[in-house]
């Protein structure tokens, strides 16, 4: 009997705990089903907060982080090149076969030995001048 009693008073205090309980308006726009009437996506930059939505119901708002806040200025960054032991293997393979390919006189090296060599010099000439003009801007770039 006692349980009985226990039992009908845990159910009437159910309608009033739900009662009780609030739902927050994003869920309440969830629980309908129907679709935000407005989508508004913010930039952030630096340590700017991300605003709120003035009406949960009919809007909203997406924020996005845009770059890093504590990067290197591009001044003081390291562009120059990479040493030869922390390339990668296939780099040092290709240095290797070229300098075998210089080595042997074939086509395309620019070697003195062998009947190809001369056909390269053209292409080594370009080479280096791509080379040193690369190395001219990025010495530009750190003069302030």
């Amino acid at each position: 009997m006692l349980r009985t009693f226990a039992l009908l008073g845990l159910l009437a205090a159910m309608p009033a705990a739900a009662v009780a309980q609030s739902t927050p308006a994003g869920a309440q726009q969830a629980e309908s089903g129907k679709p935000p009437q407005r989508i508004r996506s913010i930039t952030l930059t630096g340590n700017q907060t991300c605003p709120k939505s003035s009406d949960p119901d009919a809007e909203i708002v997406v924020c996005a982080r845009v770059g890093e806040p504590y990067r290197i200025p591009k001044e003081l960054r390291d562009d120059k090149p990479i040493p030869a032991q922390n390339q990668s293997w296939v780099n040092r393979t290709a240095v290797a076969d070229d300098a075998g390919r210089r080595a042997g006189g074939l086509p395309d090296t620019c070697s003195p030995v062998g009947s190809g060599g001369q056909t390269g010099c053209a292409k080594m000439r370009a080479e280096q001048y791509a080379a040193e003009k690369a190395e001219a801007k990025r010495q530009e770039r750190l003069i302030p």
